[in-house]
Formats: structure tokens, C-alpha cells, sequence
């Protein structure tokens, strides 16, 4: 009984989720690699690392004015090796992109964006998260169909233990047969591959809920802090009765970078916001990242615009690594699992196989249950059809041998008479 409502469930779940499931497993993989991509395709963005300084926030703000005139200055990303990249205006409304020699200040690339221009990683992120659907729409598909796959994995791997373990069910379990039918090789495909992704892929999955589902995320976090309660991402601002007492906005903004930078020397890149100064209470953020790729360490810093002093909240990705807890821990390392970064490359090239593999489960498991389900149909058709031949065949041999007697000739009356 429990078999059966196992394989049910596998079944109907699969069958529901399974376009789903193939849309944000094949935007998954192309993600994993965004920032190997775009330094591929961008090879004039790669700048030699130097001894030297680089570029302040108040030389890349003059920079910038000079090239979009009235444009407001919204963040720029400093790394290692890199230009720095410097983003203006707001993405909904246009805006525009600025790549600089981060010694020089030398413009290396410029790129001006109206609102509903395509950007390829940005329809990538928006059908993984919500299958370019309204995000209010689409995102609760893709959470809840995450969910069920979850349920899958689980029921998938009830179906595939076998009763017995022996040569022949291990052979079966463990090992594609190539040489089979296609129906063999796909069931294979289905199984083998599933069981030997299906850690990767639950790690992927669950960590991915953690966006999306708010009741698991903080049911998560309370099970891995020992009861804690998810502290809510405080909103800070700035003290708007000290502006203009204390330090002008292009010398703060300075200050601030070079606290951070006094503090993590070594670091391999930066998000730095800058504070928009038309909002007295808006403030100054730098992010840092102390490894490439990676992002499980980083630590963010805000500053109030006028005081320069540092805010603080209890928000988990605010605190330094080594002194979170273990379960803080794991929920700054949530997407370094999410991608697979947490491994470094070889880690992500892992995240690609296992999304990869993920992607065609639906595929497999359609056709495993079209052959059983019309298949056999239409087998035992064309069965029935050939045994009705055959049938038909036999009578008429039979026919055939049977030796109908010739009727015997009728007389004509004249030849009676006679």
C-alpha cells in the first residue's frame, strides 16, 4: 500500500511541476557561470592588479557626472583584477553603466540602458525566480513547485531502492545499460542519474526555498540557532538634524571606503552605495567581499552620511563570520550552497551537473510514463490487429484445402426429351 501511494505520488506531483521544475533548472545552470561568462565575453574589462590605489568614491562620482550629465550615482563595484563598474539612475526607470581603469579612471566601456532594454543574465534571474511571470505571480509557482520537487527527490528514491540487493539489482540501480532499448537506456537515464544528483539537487532545492518561502526560512533559521527567532532586516538612515554640520557628502563618502578599506586590506572586491544626498536620511553601505567568488564571508558596513557614524542592526548578514553562530553561519552561506561556490569551481561545476540532471528528470520521467501508459496500448493493438491476421490467414488456408464439390451440370429440356 505504501509503494503504491509513493509511486502515486511521484506520478501526479511529477507530472504537475515538471515544466516548472525544467524552466528553473535550465536558467539554474546558465546562472551558476554568470560571472565566468560575462569576463569571458568582456575581456577588455580585465585590468592587471597594480600597487598603487585605486580610484576614490568622490573621483568615480566627478567621472561619471562628466560622462551622464544629471544622472544620479547609485553603486559601484570594486575587484580585484577588474574595472570598477559604476551604475547610474534606477534600472525600472533607465539608467545607465560605466567601466573604468580603476587606477587610471580611464573609461574603458560605457553603456547607456532605457527602461525594457534586454539584459540576458537579467531574464535568466527573472525566469529562475518567477518564470518571467508577474514576480507576485510566478515567484509563489516557483517556490511551492520547488517544494514538491523536494518531494520527488524523496519519493523517487522510495521508488528506486530495490526489494533486494543483489548483482543483478545493483547492475540495474547503479549502472546505465547502453546498449539496451530506448526505453531501457531512458529508464536508466530516470533512475541513475537521479539517485546519484539527488544530494546535490536537495541541497540546491532547499536552499533555494529559503527566498521564497517565509515560513520555512524561518523555520530553518529556529532550527539551526536552537530556537532563535530570524531577526527582521532592519531599515537604517541617517541623522537629517546633523547635515551639513559635520562632513560634506564627496568627503564622507571618501572617509567611509577608507575605514572599510583600513579594515579588510586584503579584500578581493567591494559593493559600495552611495547615499542618495537629495534624501537627508539615506546612508553609506560598502560590502566586502574577502574572497573571489564567494560570498558565505562578506560583511556589510553602513554609515550615517553626517555623522560618519556606524550603524548597526541584527540583521545576519551584518555580522562578521567568525563570530556568527552556526546557524548564522549557514544562512550566510546560503547561496555559496545555493550555486555550488561554497566548493569554489569545482563546486560550481557540480551545482551545473546536478541542475543539469535535474532539468531532464521531467523529460525522463514523461516518457517513462507515456511508454507505460499509451505504449503498452498501442503494443497490445498492433498485437491484436496481427493475431486477427493470422487468424484470417489460417481460415482461408483452411478454405483452401477444403474440396468443394463442382455441381453437376443441368440438362436443357430438349436433351431430356430425347
Amino acid at each position: 500500500m505504501f509503494k503504491k501511494v509513493n509511486s502515486w505520488l511521484h506520478l501526479w506531483l511529477g507530472l504537475a511541476s515538471g515544466i516548472v521544475v525544467l524552466i528553473v533548472c535550465i536558467t539554474g545552470c546558465i546562472w551558476v557561470f554568470n560571472e565566468e561568462i560575462t569576463a569571458f565575453t568582456e575581456p577588455q574589462t580585465k585590468i592587471p592588479k597594480q600597487e598603487q590605489a585605486v580610484l576614490k568614491p568622490s573621483q568615480l562620482i566627478g567621472i561619471a557626472n562628466s560622462e551622464f550629465p544629471g544622472m544620479r550615482v547609485s553603486y559601484a563595484t570594486y575587484q580585484q583584477g577588474r574595472t570598477i563598474n559604476i551604475g547610474l539612475g534606477e534600472r525600472k526607470k533607465g539608467g545607465a553603466t560605466l567601466k573604468l581603469n580603476p587606477y587610471t579612471g580611464a573609461v574603458v566601456d560605457k553603456i547607456e540602458t532605457q527602461k525594457g532594454d534586454f539584459d540576458f543574465f537579467r531574464f535568466i534571474l527573472n525566469g529562475h525566480r518567477a518564470l518571467w511571470l508577474p514576480f507576485e505571480i510566478g515567484r509563489q509557482i516557483v517556490n511551492y513547485s520547488t517544494l514538491v520537487f523536494v518531494i520527488l527527490l524523496i519519493t523517487g528514491l522510495i521508488w528506486w531502492w530495490p526489494k533486494k540487493w543483489n548483482k543483478t539489482t545493483r547492475a540495474k540501480s547503479f549502472k546505465i545499460k547502453w546498449g539496451a532499448s530506448f526505453k531501457r537506456v531512458n529508464l536508466d537515464l530516470h533512475n541513475v542519474l537521479g539517485f546519484y544528483s539527488m544530494i546535490f539537487l536537495l541541497f540546491i532545492a532547499l536552499t533555494g526555498m529559503v527566498w521564497g518561502i517565509e515560513w520555512y526560512s524561518k523555520g530553518l533559521y529556529w532550527a539551526t540557532t536552537g530556537g532563535k527567532s530570524l531577526p527582521e532586516r532592519g531599515k537604517l538612515s541617517s541623522d537629517s538634524l546633523q547635515a551639513n554640520l559635520h562632513y560634506k557628502p564627496e568627503k564622507a563618502i571618501d572617509i567611509a571606503f577608507r575605514r572599510v578599506l583600513n579594515r579588510h586590506p586584503k579584500a578581493e572586491g567591494f559593493y559600495y552605495t552611495f547615499p542618495d544626498t537629495a534624501k537627508a536620511k539615506s546612508i553609506i553601505s560598502v560590502t566586502v567581499y574577502p574572497d573571489k567568488g564567494q560570498f558565505y564571508n562578506s560583511r556589510s558596513y553602513k554609515f550615517d552620511q553626517h555623522t560618519l557614524k556606524e550603524l548597526t542592526t541584527a540583521d545576519v548578514y551584518d555580522i562578521a563570520f567568525d563570530e556568527a553562530s552556526m546557524g548564522q553561519k549557514l544562512r550566510k552561506m546560503n547561496y555559496d550552497i545555493h550555486v555550488g561556490s561554497i566548493l569554489g569551481f569545482p563546486g560550481k561545476v557540480l551545482a551545473f551537473l546536478a541542475a543539469l540532471i535535474g532539468a531532464s528528470l521531467p523529460v525522463t520521467g514523461f516518457l517513462v510514463w507515456w511508454g507505460r501508459k499509451f505504449g503498452k496500448n498501442k503494443k497490445q493493438k498492433s498485437s491484436n490487429e496481427s493475431l486477427s491476421d493470422t487468424l484470417k490467414e489460417s481460415r482461408v488456408k483452411k478454405l483452401n484445402k477444403v474440396k468443394i464439390p463442382r455441381p453437376k451440370p443441368v440438362l436443357q429440356s430438349s436433351a431430356i426429351a430425347k
